[in-house]
């Protein structure tokens, strides 16, 4: 047996490992006391399976039973979103990256021109205790700053809820109101027409002027113009070609 093992091991080190490890450029592996087989097979195996990832794999649209989210033609929902169930993107509204739209158990709207921005989570209970609505639902130019987290509210039109805010249920934030950023609306609370509020848990600070109500549409058309571009570049073939070109112009390069 002795024998047999120096003889295989002399045959491979010979015959197989010089020439695996010149087509691969790998150091020659050590061989193993017991099989006498070379490790770099449990190596090319890893790497293999490490090339073959695709960074793309995550779902986007997940249907739950009868329901799929709904994404309408111009909206923009990073590919790393997440919608399942009950979800409705409405026209020209944009949802970005990390975001989680969670339609499992109730409804939830992304209205018109509304964007819901990076690490935002969105949820629904069966009901609401206080007969209020269950659903969350997000009206048309309402601006969603990061890592908010609503759950069952209702948010009308032309609103602004800070970055890293919570809305719980049954909450209700009516048109041309701002929330400020790491508020936290506790369940049932509304907040009234033109006020700005702010705090854990929120509470009125002041009226807002005409010109800051003025202001919260055009801070979400803005938003949806800057989706603009991020959408283009999910097109089958992205537009950095104009780029390029425009580029080779401007050096008079031959196109």
């Amino acid at each position: 047996m002795a024998k047999f093992l120096r003889f295989s091991r002399s045959a491979v080190k010979s015959t197989i490992l010089p020439s695996c490890s010149a087509t691969l450029k790998l150091p020659l592996p050590s061989l193993s006391p017991v099989t006498s087989r070379p490790f770099f097979t449990e190596a090319l195996s890893a790497t293999d399976h490490h090339v073959k990832w695709d960074y793309r794999g995550q779902r986007k649209i997940i249907p739950l039973g009868q329901w799929l989210p709904k994404i309408a033609v111009d909206a923009y929902v990073a590919p790393n979103v997440v919608l399942a169930g009950q979800v409705n993107v409405q026209d020209a509204a944009s949802v970005w990256n990390g975001s989680v739209l969670r339609g499992d158990l109730n409804k939830i709207t992304v209205g018109f021109c509304s964007n819901v921005q990076e690490r935002c989570v969105l949820h629904a209970a069966w009901s609401s205790p206080t007969g209020l609505p269950a659903e969350t639902t997000i009206e048309m130019y309402v601006t969603v700053g990061a890592y908010t987290l609503l759950r069952s509210c209702t948010i009308e039109p032309e609103c602004i809820i800070g970055q890293n805010s919570v809305l719980m249920e049954g909450s209700l934030v009516e048109t041309h109101s701002i929330l400020e950023a790491g508020s936290v609306l506790p369940p049932g609370r509304r907040i009234p027409s033109g006020e700005l509020w702010a705090g854990n848990p929120a509470r009125f600070v002041r009226t807002l002027t005409n010109e800051e109500i003025l202001e919260i549409p055009k801070l979400a058309v803005a938003i949806n113009d800057l989706s603009r571009s991020h959408f283009s570049e999910f097109l089958p073939y992205s537009t950095v070609y104009l780029e390029v070109e425009k580029m080779k112009k401007s050096l008079s390069i031959p196109l």
